[in-house]
């Protein structure tokens, strides 16, 4: 299986979110479980249903990121030296060409995107064309609305 990049940070918010699974919500579910086997007839108890269903959501994530975890190449930002190119994990400043509005955006890996805060998955339109380019160069993005011109303004690692 073929490794996936995530930075640092989304390294260390999977990590957390793994321990607290296993340490919280696992052992809470299990008790919620006993609980409702002890109210008798399971076939028609609700809570039990509830329960079991959440338990199956639990394991299931821990599994997911135990793989995920397993396959991740973690990237400091900080330590990466791209040579002024767009690589993963930089943050960079863009101008649209047409409004001239500015944007930044850090290439991230999947599991830690979150536009809002700026961060744009790696095998995003944007990120994809973004990668590569230097201070200066437009990229192009296919966008819902057409073509998108961004100018780099400035690639930082960081």
């Amino acid at each position: 299986m073929a490794t996936i990049p995530i930075t640092k940070r989304g390294a260390e918010k999977l990590k957390e979110e793994l321990h607290r699974l296993k340490t919280v919500d696992r052992p809470a579910v299990i008790t919620a479980i006993a609980e409702a086997r002890a109210q008798g007839d399971l076939s028609e108890n609700a809570d039990y249903d509830a329960a079991k269903d959440r338990q199956g959501f639990i394991e299931g994530r821990i599994q997911e990121i135990e793989g995920k975890l397993s396959v991740a190449q973690v990237i400091d930002p900080c330590t990466v030296d791209g040579g002024g190119k767009v690589v993963f994990g930089a943050t960079v400043e863009l101008e649209d060409e047409d409004t001239g509005d500015a944007v930044t955006y850090q290439i991230v890996g999947e599991d830690e995107a979150d536009l809002k805060k700026g961060l744009i998955n790696i095998s995003s339109p944007i990120a994809r064309a973004l990668i590569g380019k230097e201070e200066g160069d437009t990229a192009e993005v296919q966008a819902p609305g057409g073509i998108r011109r961004y100018e780099v303004v400035a690639v930082r690692y960081q």
